[in-house]
């Protein structure tokens, strides 16, 4: 699965240029389209899953406020937690020394299904759906700011430069979509999330493989559309004077990126009818619209980008990733986890239950993982001691899985009485990512790139396991 060595392909363009004009473009053309970066491709070995939805909740979303039920926090609401609990350990917004008190939820908790999962009555229609699910309450993270951790839940390192999941995923498998990116991103709420483009880049790989981001209004993509004085014709004519020179330009310097360029300009030419046709949901029937709780097929949305990601793994996109904000409830007028915790929960709860619904349905989610999560979770502590906000948490924090061969029902991972830290089977992102890549039939070791001397891959340098308890 690891790339042709680049310098090997250099040296054949070189040589073939060097044959004649004819020889050179007919020997060109054949490794353009060997070569083609998103052609699909075998797996390591045979896999549970072929494309994967990622629902991103960008800002920390409280475990212990929607997953996780601990009576003795709640029963101990108001006492400073023990010391034994906070030595030694950094915070985004106190340290070590600075004992708050313990923080109890607001919220009821009830078990749901044969599984008996615990599930806040915040998320109803999440709740019916327990038995779908794949739950993790171990999760653990390095970094506990939000950009760099969300660049290490997405990258697998805090460090700017380094290949998204999605991008790793399409480099190593290629994408089963001819007339759209095989990692497409779709974005809710009033911004977008920390750290932005880097989460969806392809670092190290060839830009071929980065994440494209769709837009709700307007064109899919910025200048999508051709001038109205533009025909089609005219259009496919300019597409093509550009490929000559850029393959012109390719054969004489063998630079990778030129290719890329080929591929995108070629690609631009057939989403302008592929994007248009994705986004117009109006032909979706009114039962699916209020499925996903969708009253305005035009309206920017989280549901609107759930129902989004149900069309386009429908049309083999590879990798899709929806980032939902404002999930960082800390305490103050603006980020109230009291009040805003539930107006989050109802933007998210119908539609990512609808997806789940929606894709079994339709027999997709057997090849589909449905993946839930943010960057880390919160405390089991208030922020200051009057707060009821809560703050940064690397330690224990939960994300859900569905479809794709992961086990339903199965509840993995113990944390202690409070919820802070895991007492076993902890699950460090690394191992989250070696997971999801086994389920597409990719050994995480194996997915490399060498770039700058080094062989770079998801799961970085340290250990990671495959978490097979969960698997089917």
């Amino acid at each position: 699965m690891n790339a042709m060595n680049p310098l090997l392909h250099q040296t054949r363009r070189h040589f073939f240029s060097r044959c004649g004009v004819g020889v050179g473009s007919m020997a060109l053309s054949q490794l353009m389209a060997r070569e083609d970066a998103l052609t699909p491709r075998k797996p390591h070995f045979p896999a549970k899953a072929k494309n994967v939805i990622f629902l991103f909740m960008a800002g920390g979303p409280s475990q212990l406020d929607m997953f996780v039920h601990k009576p003795e926090l709640q029963k101990r609401n108001g006492q400073p937690i023990p010391e034994s609990f906070t030595k030694g350990k950094r915070f985004a917004f106190m340290d070590s020394s600075h004992r708050t008190n313990l923080l109890a939820t607001r919220f009821a908790f009830r078990q749901h299904g044969q599984s008996g999962a615990w599930v806040n009555d915040l998320l109803p229609h999440t709740a019916s759906i327990a038995d779908e699910l794949a739950f993790v309450h171990t999760c653990k993270t390095d970094l506990f700011n939000h950009a760099p951790a969300k660049f290490y839940m997405n990258t697998g390192s805090g460090l700017f430069g380094r290949p998204s999941m999605g991008a790793w995923v399409t480099y190593g498998l290629g994408s089963e979509c001819d007339d759209l990116p095989g990692f497409v991103v779709l974005q809710s709420g009033p911004r977008g999330p920390r750290g932005g483009a880097v989460l969806w880049s392809s670092g190290v790989l060839p830009t071929t493989y980065q994440g494209v981001p769709l837009r709700n209004s307007g064109d899919p993509i910025v200048n999508l559309s051709s001038p109205k004085d533009i025909d089609a014709k005219q259009q496919r004519q300019v597409v093509n004077a550009v490929r000559e020179l850029n393959l012109k330009r390719l054969v004489e310097t063998g630079d990778q990126e030129i290719s890329t360029r080929i591929n995108a300009y070629e690609m631009a030419y057939r989403m302008q009818t592929s994007a248009p046709e994705l986004m117009d949901i109006q032909g979706e029937s009114k039962a699916t619209l209020d499925l996903y709780g969708i009253k305005d097929s035009k309206e920017t949305t989280f549901a609107r980008n759930c129902l989004l990601a149900r069309r386009l793994v429908e049309r083999g996109v590879r990798f899709v990733q929806l980032y939902d904000t404002n999930w960082d409830h800390h305490g103050g007028v603006t980020e109230n986890l009291e009040k805003h915790m539930p107006l989050k929960c109802a933007d998210i709860d119908r539609s990512c239950a609808a997806l789940v619904r929606d894709l079994k349905q339709r027999g997709l989610l057997d090849d589909t993982i449905v993946v839930w999560g943010g960057e880390f979770g919160r405390t089991p502590m208030g922020e200051v001691r009057e707060s009821t906000g809560r703050n940064h948490h690397i330690d224990a924090f939960t994300m859900w899985f569905a479809g794709g061969g992961f086990k339903p029902g199965v509840q993995y991972g113990e944390t202690d009485e409070f919820g802070f830290g895991a007492v076993e089977n902890q699950a460090h992102v690394h191992d989250i990512h070696a997971t999801l890549l086994h389920q597409l039939g990719i050994d995480h070791e194996k997915l490399t790139f060498r770039s700058q001397g080094l062989d770079f891959r998801l799961t970085g340098v340290d250990p990671a396991k495959v978490l097979k308890d969960i698997l089917a």
